[in-house]
């Protein structure tokens, strides 16, 4: 630290005092306790998985016995605290939603440990003081330096043994370097307010080069917290990416100059994890994208050249690219992603992505929303050289492309009796894919990955899956068309040979799309077709009870996306911004203020309600009444103009849930948060392993953006 001539790490400021090495010893044995017990609750989860899925008898995922009701009331607690939300600060006409209690008080408890000793058996207000306790907060800053860059690889070793994938650590390694931040601040502070009684802070600084790489390490850190916020990260992220690279070699670079040698081993630690990770990053892509790596696939002519993965690029309505890699080597779990590099299209780039596909489709499939940079870019490309979605596609040219991953984790969902997946936009590439896992380990089908495998052929004891899906226009529905016809069809082959403790129940929330309004105003519905990506157009029922279907030609197609396109602009004067609390009840959800204060109101008219049900899997759709429909069939889908009452339709599930629930949420934050809000608040409200026979909430969020 500034001013140090000999080494002090042995010292000790008097009789009782720990030395600097200890302090050190004593921050890692707190951290090493820290993942220990997270460690800990991950061997028993899978553990818990594990025996719910061997588990013989009705409702497995029912706690039966003391230790198991014991342990799954202590769950609970900590998931309402965790789970719940601070109440938004607001600054001015800006409200910033602080995080998730859970986070705040695993960075407090950091915080804390660190500014105990810090000052620990020291008396920050004597001056004399000053300078032990600024030698001390410089040999506390320097030791955090391997937990952040541990916190920040994406090949983690925390990660690995506390059953979190890198994603959901980064977070974490962001706050820790923000405790480094406040601790350097305290080693700075505590030498500037020595110096400055005697008037030296400037003399010290243009004279000592250790006070002069100290301030300038300083100063690096600083402006590597400021930029970590979000804000700054989402207006660029390729850029932040290459700054922050820049930045944190400076930082170590300064800081290697700035410490005595006896504590630079806290240096070399970091920058080992540091090019450890990018060694392993490497050889997985190496692995994954060589295709001498995969003899079998070259010899099956899958594999032409050196590069193993080709990919297509489809556009979609609403600025969305379909990324297709036909027989990837490599294999993953649904809800994990990957890092794409095309470089022939976004040079020297590389973006996660979500896998919407399941590894028995035989391709890896991504959904991707064209906002800016690269994705932008794979959009104009996708426009420039394919034109319509109905390309065929023996005339769409394939781009090299490299895959690195797959990562990502969640406890698998196989093992809750009711699994509740909402999803906003695109985020339906991310709850598809578990909704599709469930259905076909009911439908004894291929279960690839490492999870599964590690417990054997049991399928899922999941009973219900209830899957919402908030879009924008209609034809984002064609996404995911077919994938959700398997499931409707799946279900219904099930329940016909006797499978009747298996349903899935499937909603859709179109907010803006005029189109979707007069159509199902004049009576006409929506029902997909076979053909991946397509809709047909289905008239009123005739009185036969059959549809009367368009024909499925090109120019129909054609005039169809035609359509689509319209309804997009239309959508931008007028969206359904009401919310839908009960979908047995029908209102009119259309609020359209974009129209401007003199438009009339709207008036609930149940004759004009944009509510379909549709039993896909049957011979005919099925129409909802006018005044309200009762409970529907168990493979159905309801497509409703406005947004969903996240409580209400979660609550439902849970009333009827007979074991521990699964509620997993992916899309914008405020979808997120509105999600968060009510899990917490339901498992308060119903006393969940708390005496009332509420079964356990278990919450997977993931949010859009970086």
């Amino acid at each position: 630290m500034m001013g140090m001539d000999m080494p002090m790490g042995d010292m000790t400021m008097g009789d009782g005092v720990p030395t600097f090495f200890s302090l050190q010893q004593m921050y890692w044995a707190a951290v090493g306790a820290a993942v220990a017990c997270a460690t800990a609750v991950n061997i028993y989860e899978k553990a818990l998985c594990k025996h719910r899925l061997y588990a013989g008898g009705k409702f497995p995922a029912r706690p039966k016995n003391f230790l198991l009701r014991l342990c799954a009331t202590v769950t609970a607690a900590v998931r309402e605290v965790s789970y719940v939300s601070p109440p938004p600060i607001s600054i001015g006409s800006f409200a910033i939603r602080p995080p998730p209690l859970g986070r705040v008080i695993l960075v407090l408890s950091n915080l804390v440990t660190l500014i105990v000793l810090c000052f620990y058996k020291l008396n920050p207000r004597d001056e004399w003081q000053y300078e032990d306790i600024a030698y001390r907060c410089g040999f506390i800053t320097i030791c955090q330096l391997p937990l952040i860059f541990l916190l920040a690889g994406k090949q983690n070793i925390i990660g690995f043994l506390t059953g979190s994938s890198y994603e959901r650590l980064n977070w974490l390694h962001r706050w820790a370097s923000r405790c480094l931040f406040v601790t350097m601040v305290m080693h700075m502070g505590f030498w500037f307010t020595s110096w400055g009684r005697y008037g030296y802070i400037l003399v010290k600084l243009k004279t000592d080069s250790m006070s002069q790489t100290g301030l300038g390490a300083g100063a690096v850190l600083f402006w590597i917290v400021l930029s970590s916020f979000s804000p700054v990260r989402a207006f660029s992220y390729e850029v932040f990416v290459i700054q922050h690279l820049l930045s944190f070699t400076a930082f170590i670079t300064m800081v290697y100059l700035h410490v005595p040698q006896e504590v630079r081993v806290w240096v070399w630690i970091p920058v080992g994890l540091y090019f450890f990770d990018r060694f392993m990053r490497l050889s997985v892509v190496l692995y994954n994208n060589l295709s001498i790596f995969h003899p079998r696939q070259r010899k099956a002519g899958k594999c032409n050249g050196l590069w193993a993965c080709k990919a297509e690029f489809t556009p979609l309505p609403h600025h969305t690219t379909r990324v297709t890699i036909v027989d990837p080597p490599v294999s993953w779990e649904a809800g994990q992603h990957v890092f794409l590099s095309c470089h022939s299209i976004i040079p020297l780039q590389s973006h996660p992505f979500t896998i919407s596909s399941l590894p028995g489709d035989g391709k890896m499939e991504f959904l991707i929303k064209a906002k800016r940079g690269g994705t932008h870019r794979f959009f104009r490309h996708a426009e420039r050289n394919h034109g319509l979605p109905t390309t065929p596609s023996s005339q769409v040219s394939r781009k090299s492309i490299a895959i690195e991953g797959p990562y990502g984790r969640i406890r698998p969902l196989g093992q809750f009796d009711t699994v509740i997946l909402l999803a906003g936009s695109t985020g339906a590439s991310f709850t598809v894919p578990l909704m599709r896992d469930i259905v076909d380990q009911w439908c004894g089908g291929p279960r690839r990955g490492r999870t599964l495998r590690l417990f054997g052929d049991h399928g899922a004891i999941t009973r219900k899956v209830r899957f919402a899906w908030v879009v924008k226009g209609r034809s984002q529905i064609d996404y995911f068309a077919s994938e959700i016809e398997n499931v409707i069809t799946c279900v219904k082959n099930l329940r016909e040979n006797g499978r009747e403790d298996v349903e899935v129940d499937i909603s859709v929330y179109v907010t803006c799309d005029e189109s979707f309004t007069s159509e199902h105003h004049s009576g006409s519905s929506t029902t997909f077709s076979q053909e991946h990506g397509k809709a047909e157009e289905v008239g009123p029922t005739a009185g036969n009870g059959k549809n009367s279907t368009l024909q499925d030609d090109e120019p129909k197609v054609n005039a169809q996306v035609k359509t689509m396109e319209k309804a997009e602009v239309k959508s931008t004067k007028c969206c359904c911004t009401g919310v839908v609390e009960d979908e047995n009840v029908i209102v009119h959800a259309c609020n359209c203020d974009a129209c401007g204060p003199s438009a009339p109101p709207k008036v609930p008219d149940p004759e004009k309600s944009a509510l379909i049900l549709e039993n896909i899997a049957s011979t005919s759709s099925t129409t909802a009444s006018v005044q309200g429909q009762n409970d529907s069939p168990p493979s159905s889908i309801r497509i409703l103009s406005g947004r969903p009452e996240c409580r209400s339709l979660i609550q439902k599930e849970l009333e009827l849930a007979l074991g521990e629930s699964a509620v997993v949420v992916c899309g914008p934050s405020s979808l997120v948060e509105t999600v968060r809000d009510s899990v917490v608040s339901l498992s308060d409200e119903r006393a969940v392993h708390k005496g009332t026979g509420a079964q356990g909430i278990y919450m997977h969020t993931e949010y859009f953006g970086y």
